[in-house]
């Protein structure tokens, strides 16, 4: 057996690596939905033997297969039915927000899978010493159940003051449940995950241990949601990760800015089932029963919070499953129908083709668009990426903010004062093609100019990015800039 391995090892490996090479060409010519990204994997498979199937094997699958978890959803994505008192018509729609704002919710019926409905209530949470004592003081009320899903849960003292507090709710009977992103649980070591197993909480990572055992297919798609729900009647939704970096208690003047909403109404019900779903998923625990049950009660009496009450909302659930590129089609719907205004904030700013189609053809409508991103990243790779980008729509009239003083997390938009679009996705090929995310579709007036008045306040710190200040900069720095841009899909 050596001696013909020995004698014929390059007609083995040449063999080896036709088979392998086919069949990967294969599978990216039959699955690549763009012919730019098909031709792109076919020549780096055919280009490079062995090495590039193996590099397709880890970063080109980037579907996954949830087909019988889907078909055994827990939440009804059909119509309302009639008389449902959280019912949305086109009719209240169009009179109160305009005709343009009806298609777009019918964009959102059709590719969200989860509808718009009235009698919502969402305050915005707007540092994290505020949201995580908000997130805690909803913990320690629970009564019945909790499920918390997070990109990155630290342990440090916010994350084991988040984590004893669920540790005591399951003492005292609640049913809890956390489920933290494979990759995020370990932003610091040791993982919080121990310390909540040993707490007694039902606890696990999405999509498995990649670091132990490597899932090849799988391997860079993450969850990035970041929810919270407590007894199916609160929940909280946003941009907030756990970690101690977001307090002005721990971090001081240097605390990360970021925004988080505290969520009540029937859109609670359908942030329950994707968090529910994506435990199955991991786990292949279906939580159903009356435990479980997500209560659709309207928001609560007015309070002295902020908040805004009785608003039109849907939850948009994205990733790549069936899900993929919902987020990005409801930009694309949003962008299409703004008259006046679009306001983007944005810690990675990197669209697509599409995407930024959209924004020029607004912005050349009369559309003003404003796009604010930090003046210093805490990703310096996709900060170089972005500011090889930022060309493509300044030369078509919007405009390029870089924002002053501490890191700003947030990704909040607005539309003419009306609709806005809030929650975990950034505007990057990694949120838009590779992500889980969860985000919340607002149609309310107050709302929406309140998250136009916290980007006006981000600009009001800024300074404008110019044609002239990108093209002054040195062309090794540029061509460095462009370069990393080519790889902005997997940074």
């Amino acid at each position: 057996m050596w001696a013909i391995l020995e004698g014929y090892w390059p007609h083995l490996l040449a063999a080896a690596t036709l088979i392998l090479s086919t069949a990967a060409a294969i599978h990216a010519v039959m699955t690549k939905d763009e012919v730019r990204a098909a031709l792109g994997w076919v020549g780096v498979i055919l280009l490079s033997p062995l090495l590039g199937p193996l590099i397709y094997a880890i970063a080109g699958i980037n579907r996954m297969r949830r087909a019988s978890i889907i078909s055994q959803r827990r939440t009804d994505l059909g119509p309302r039915a009639t008389g449902d008192p959280f019912g949305v018509t086109d009719d209240f729609v169009g009179e109160v927000f305009g005709r343009r704002f009806v298609g777009l919710r019918t964009l959102g019926d059709r590719v969200a899978r989860r509808r718009l409905s009235a009698g919502n209530g969402i305050a915005t949470l707007r540092t994290g010493d505020e949201a995580y004592a908000a997130m805690i003081a909803a913990i320690e009320a629970a009564h019945r159940c909790i499920i918390l899903e997070s990109y990155i849960f630290d342990r440090d003292p916010v994350g084991l003051r988040i984590a004893d507090g669920l540790i005591a709710a399951a003492s005292r009977g609640v049913a809890v449940r956390v489920l933290i992103d494979a990759v995020g649980a370990r932003y610091s070591v040791p993982s919080i995950v121990g310390h909540l197993r040993r707490g007694g909480i039902a606890v696990d990572v999405f999509n498995g241990n990649i670091v132990m055992g490597l899932r090849l297919p799988y391997a860079n798609l993450r969850t990035h949601r970041k929810l919270l729900v407590v007894d199916g009647r609160v929940a909280f939704a946003g941009g907030m990760n756990i970690r101690q970096g977001f307090t002005a208690e721990f971090a001081g003047e240097a605390m990360a800015r970021d925004t988080h909403f505290r969520i009540t109404g029937p859109v609670v019900a359908d942030l329950f089932a994707v968090a529910a779903e994506d435990w199955r998923f991991a786990s292949g625990e279906a939580l159903e029963g009356d435990l479980w049950r997500a209560v659709p009660a309207g928001p609560a009496p007015a309070e002295e919070d902020g908040s805004h009450r009785g608003v039109l909302m849907r939850a948009v659930a994205s990733g790549p499953d069936s899900s993929l590129e919902t987020n990005h089609r409801m930009l694309i719907g949003a962008f299409s129908v703004a008259r006046e205004t679009i306001r983007i904030m944005s810690p990675y700013f990197l669209p697509d083709r599409e995407l930024i189609s959209a924004l020029v053809t607004a912005s050349r409508r009369g559309v003003a668009i404003d796009i604010v991103v930090p003046d210093v990243n805490n990703l310096v790779l996709v900060d170089r990426a972005m500011r090889a980008q930022f060309d493509q729509v300044l030369k078509d009239g919007c405009r390029v903010w870089r924002a002053g003083g501490a890191f700003d997390h947030s990704k909040l938009i607005a539309v003419d004062g009306a609709w806005a679009y809030a929650g975990s996705s950034n505007i990057d090929p990694r949120s838009l093609r590779l992500n889980f995310e969860i985000d919340l579709e607002v149609l309310d007036h107050a709302f929406a100019r309140d998250i136009e008045e916290r980007v006006d306040a981000a600009i009001a710190r800024a300074r404008p990015v110019t044609l002239a200040e990108l093209r002054a900069k040195p062309f090794p720095i540029r061509l460095l800039d462009r370069t990393l841009w080519l790889f902005s899909p997997y940074l």
